[in-house]
């Protein structure tokens, strides 16, 4: 395919600051042993574009480390293949010196990769959402239609009480951009709301870079897309399976304990023929000691089980002390716990230890979260 992917790695991450603190937004992990940036490049890759940029800001280091060559996602090519593209900065980058905030920006930052490029069409994609998509299917309508923007929206329920920033993408039935609006609040229903992945010319998007540029635009959905729409060929591309996006603790405890449920879960790790990858770690098998309950959870390798576990999601190296009681939790790598221990609706980062005895519960709507490296 002749089309070459940018994914953006850390828009949105202070709306998850909890997990955000010492990673980006793409490492975040998920569902035992993925990493979110692992969804948006699966999607590339079982879609043939083998050319991928990933757009960098701060505390990539575990980022980096999870990509490393690219070879779990078959990118370790001499031509083509993923790219880390470090946030452009140098002393006289701009007047304040300051990293970008922005999509736009981020693209402008780049845009020496994206003129070096030798592809026609550009994918762009967030890292916070939660789907399987097929993008050949997107990027062939685009061309098809030989339309300038490709928005891809998805169908979904909306309400006044919403706090995140959503987008409203209204069209005909040739499937051609009417409106597109922020979210005002004032109304309840469903909408067509534009999940953050499109499809643009590469050519074209030098020209709205190099006009953005002009005019100091700096927000690619209020300056180009909504601004513009009505001069450009925008047209939708309608998604209608299961995709979740992540602005808060509360979204990314939601998402998760979705994955629990085997038609979801299958919808996304069980579509044929586009698999979900990440990096292989070789971890010996999870131990089941004698007395040992597990219902409806998902146990990574490593883990060693003494207690019960319900409707938790439990990563690699999680051990579970005598007679603890773990339900509706997230419990990340190399956490443990003592013995007698009671958790509800609890979301720790990596390393932590919970003592004997302690008794912790959050609510689904605000989980009780454990810092990276915290002794309970």
């Amino acid at each position: 395919m002749n089309a070459v992917g940018i994914i953006f790695s850390s828009i949105n991450e202070k709306s998850v600051y909890e997990l955000t603190k010492q990673r980006t937004m793409a490492s975040v992990p998920f569902g035992c042993r993925y990493r979110l940036i692992d969804f948006a490049l699966s999607n590339m890759v079982n879609s043939d574009i083998t050319h991928v940029g990933i757009i960098t800001h701060y505390n990539y280091q575990s980022l980096m480390d999870h990509i490393d060559t690219g070879k779990d996602w078959d990118l370790a090519r001499r031509h083509g293949g993923v790219k880390i593209l470090p946030p452009y900065i140098t002393a006289f980058a701009n007047n304040s010196n300051y990293l970008y905030s922005t999509r736009l920006e981020a693209l402008i930052s780049i845009r020496d990769f994206i003129a070096d490029c030798k592809e026609d069409v550009v994918v762009l994609s967030d890292c916070d959402t939660v789907c399987n998509l097929d993008l050949s299917a997107m990027v062939e309508q685009h061309i098809a239609s030989g339309a300038d923007i490709t928005l891809g929206v998805k169908s979904s329920y909306v309400a006044q009480d919403t706090t995140r920033a959503i987008t409203i993408v209204n069209s005909d039935d040739n499937g051609k951009v009417t409106e597109v609006v922020d979210y005002s609040g004032m109304r309840d229903g469903f909408e067509d709301v534009y999940i953050r992945v499109l499809c643009i010319g590469k050519k074209y998007l030098e020209e709205l870079i190099t006009d953005a540029m002009a005019h100091g635009y700096t927000s690619f959905t209020k300056d180009i897309l909504i601004r513009n729409y009505q001069r450009h060929d925008c047209r939708v591309f309608k998604f209608d399976g299961y995709l979740a996006t992540i602005r808060s603790m509360t979204d990314y405890f939601r998402c998760s304990m979705d994955m629990l449920d085997p038609e979801i879960r299958r919808s996304i790790f069980g579509v044929r023929n586009r698999p979900v990858f990440t990096k292989v770690r070789n971890s010996s098998p999870a131990s089941y000691t004698d007395g040992a309950i597990v219902r409806n959870s998902l146990i990574a390798d490593g883990c060693v089980i003494q207690g019960t576990v319900e409707n938790s999601i439990l990563f690699r190296g999680v051990k579970v002390g005598k007679n603890t009681h773990i339900k509706n939790s997230i419990i990340m790598q190399d956490t443990i716990t003592g013995e007698n221990v009671y958790l509800n609706c609890v979301v720790t980062d990596k390393n932590v230890v919970i003592r004997d005895g302690r008794v912790l519960s959050g609510h689904e709507t605000r989980p009780f979260f454990i810092d990276k490296g915290s002794n309970v």
